[in-house]
């Protein structure tokens, strides 16, 4: 019996020469609708089991990682959705065992609309006692998310099984047949760099954690005479700046001083948030300056200093060994790792998860995830990279090069107990000797460790390594800007939200910085996505990016303007998006409208006045006819919400009152606008 060999495995395909491409393929990561199942949730054989990449071998066999419709049901299905969209060339079912059944393929565009790809009217057994079976086809204008896969069950007898679904938009197969031994490590653009005397010492220096700009590095230090408690300090926190981006230097190291800093206790930085005004610390301090190992804290950066840590609250936390623990704060700042000793873990400490709620203040019961990530020996120090899917972390229990080693493992869907098979990073990396804490900046370039190979005088010292472009994390764009007054140009403290504009499913969410109003968020490729600030008595406007097709790390500059809450005040609408030429709404403007009505049911006293805009190309009178259009496209969609028609007014201008350029389409485009005017509050 032959294996599967999986060679697109979490987004990276190997083509014939054996070279990797990114962004090339997606397997399914949720199931949205079933005719039928033969289990629930996560169960063998539940629909559930079609997610992620192929894992049911070996096969020809019933297996309890793929799914089992309904026997002899002539109108079977499964429609699942992606966590990206893409220009699909081919769609690929893996049928593990009786294949055959199958009698038609769809794809699911962003709109929601299907195309068929696939059908087969004279469904039956095949000779083999498996398929996987590939379709490939000319790329479409649409962009593809998810895929119905419709089967005729009562033509092949017996059990039927599903275990993978994936598009890609090349037409090289996804899954070879063959089975190779995989390699076993990751491999380097170059051996491991002692960051030097300015970071390191001949004191411990450990749990290097670098913000996701790449710019500052957090790390602690032992026994060190300069410690707030001097050489008997067991633990302080230091910080290195970056001096020289592209020699990659580092300045000389600080001490991050008080209240971070304790004179007895060990004090170390779990993460650090996007734009560096938050530091998530390990354990709880105390109103004595003492600290108990039963949590995470949180400090904030102020214009005078960093706040007093707070414990973070989360849901049924307990750990059975305080005295080893880690903590993440993903870049999100609404996902947290953590790597505790629980009773329903497989065995010491183990990674698991917990999610912020929706009061914005605290954290969910922590969820394990999983045996593929855990063993029944530690699990420990994890870091998930800016892409959210990428995960690092210290392993006793999957064997390697020492007593721990560094491995990773992709997600590959939501519920964060489904992950690739965790991959040893490999001799540059690992050692005999101890090697943990792996830290990646957003760009995904350098990683950052601590290991005790060639350190200061024998001392475990913190090292840099450059990663291929194979290895690294997916893609992801980082955005700065400063939040700002849009009628004083002055920065605002507020709070940032990102959004996918396709699913209105919140992302993200991070602080501006108290001292200058600066923000900075990460958006991972494969997405168009909205972001805005909000702030008391200020309505925020919105901008987007659309970053599905990025191929590299950038950097984006991007102010965001508050505007005050008062009549007269026109707000635009910047996440509302039309059918070229025409007035019929796209549903990525939907998250844009749904915060209109809430503003409208909030302060039901508020009139508003719809203006729309165009550029000046074409007829003059049919540009006005088309803004006045969009406007009362939008003031229906309003009114279907359940505000009332007599609160708003609506005018069309057409190119009449431009706020750029008409010359260029890059400042043309800024003119196609809808604003609403605060008439009465």
């Amino acid at each position: 019996m032959t294996l599967t060999k999986l060679l697109l495995s979490a987004g990276l395909l190997l083509g014939a020469g054996g070279a990797a491409q990114a962004q090339h393929a997606v397997w399914a990561s949720k199931v949205v609708a079933v005719s039928s199942q033969k289990a629930e949730g996560k169960e063998a054989f539940s629909p559930e089991k079609v997610l992620g990449e192929p894992n049911a071998t070996p096969l020809g066999q019933a297996h309890n990682e793929a799914w089992i419709p309904k026997k002899e049901g002539s109108n079977e299905f499964i429609e699942v959705r992606f966590g990206k969209s893409l220009v699909a060339k081919q769609v690929t079912v893996v049928e593990n065992f009786n294949p055959g059944a199958i009698t038609k393929i769809e794809l699911v565009d962003t709109r929601g609309q299907k195309h068929q790809v696939y059908s087969n009217d004279s469904p039956g057994p095949l000779p083999e006692q498996y398929r996987t079976l590939q379709v490939t086809f000319s790329p479409a204008t649409y962009r593809t998310i998810g895929v119905v896969v419709s089967l005729n069950t009562k033509a092949v007898n017996g059990v039927n099984q599903i275990d993978a679904i994936g598009v890609a938009d090349v037409a090289e197969t996804m899954v070879k047949k063959e089975f190779r031994n995989e390699q076993s490590g990751v491999s380097f653009d170059s051996s491991m760099v002692n960051l030097g005397p300015t970071v390191n010492s001949k004191f411990v220096d450990t749990h290097p954690v670098i913000s996701p700009d790449g710019r500052t590095l957090f790390f602690a230090r032992q026994e060190n005479p300069q410690n707030v408690g001097g050489a008997k300090d067991v633990q302080d926190v230091w910080y290195s700046n970056l001096t020289n981006v592209d020699k990659k230097l580092w300045g000389t190291a600080k001490n991050i001083g008080s209240p971070i800093n304790t004179p007895r206790d060990p004090n170390g930085v779990a993460s650090v948030s996007a734009n560096g005004q938050q530091l998530l610390l390990i354990g709880v301090y105390q109103p004595d300056g003492s600290m108990v190992p039963k949590g995470p804290s949180v400090s904030r950066r102020t214009p005078t200093g960093w706040t007093k840590p707070e414990k973070v609250e989360i849901e049924d936390y307990y750990n059975d060994d305080p005295e080893n623990v880690d903590f993440f704060l993903a870049t999100s700042g609404k996902v947290m790792l953590m790597a505790v000793d629980r009773k329903d873990g497989q065995g010491e400490q183990d990674l698991y998860v917990s999610f912020l709620k929706d009061d914005g203040k605290t954290w969910t019961k922590p969820r394990n995830l999983g045996a593929t990530v855990n063993t029944k020996k530690p699990e420990f120090a994890p870091f998930l990279a800016s892409d959210g899917k990428t995960l690092y972390f210290a392993s006793e229990g999957h064997g390697g090069y020492g007593k721990s080693d560094l491995f990773y493992s992709k997600r590959l869907d939501d519920t964060w107990t489904n992950w690739s098979k965790p991959r040893n990073l490999g001799a540059s990396v690992n050692s005999p000797d101890f090697d943990a804490y792996y830290t990646v900046s957003a760009a995904g370039e350098d990683a950052y460790l601590v290991s005790a190979r060639k350190g200061i005088d024998g001392s475990k010292d913190i090292f840099r390594i450059s990663l291929k472009p194979t290895f690294r994390p997916e893609i992801v764009t980082l955005v700065r800007g400063k939040v700002l007054d849009a009628s004083t140009k002055k920065p605002v403290a507020a709070t940032i939200r990102y959004e996918n504009l396709l699913t209105g499913e919140e992302i993200g969410v991070a602080e501006t910085s108290p001292l200058d109003g600066s923000y900075t968020i990460v958006l991972p490729s494969g997405a168009h996505y909205g972001y805005r600030a909000e702030a008391k008595d200020y309505l925020a406007e919105s901008d987007n990016l659309d970053v599905t097709d990025r191929q590299k790390y950038s950097e984006i500059n991007q102010d965001l303007y508050l505007v005050p809450f008062a009549v007269g005040q026109s707000i635009k609408l910047n996440n509302i998006f039309f059918a070229q030429s025409k007035y019929y709404l796209r549903e990525n403007s939907y998250p844009e409208l749904l915060r209109l009505v809430r503003i409208l049911k909030d302060y039901p006293q508020v009139e508003i006045k719809l203006e729309g805009h165009t550029d000046n190309q074409g007829d003059p009178q049919l540009n006005v006819k088309l803004s006045l259009d969009r406007v009362n496209e939008v003031k229906k969609y309003l009114v279907q919400k359940g505000i009332s028609g007599n609160r708003i007014t609506t005018e069309g201008y057409g190119g009449s009152k431009p706020v750029a350029s008409n010359d260029q389409e890059e400042t043309r485009k800024l003119n196609r606008r809808v604003e609403f005017r605060i008439t009465k509050k």
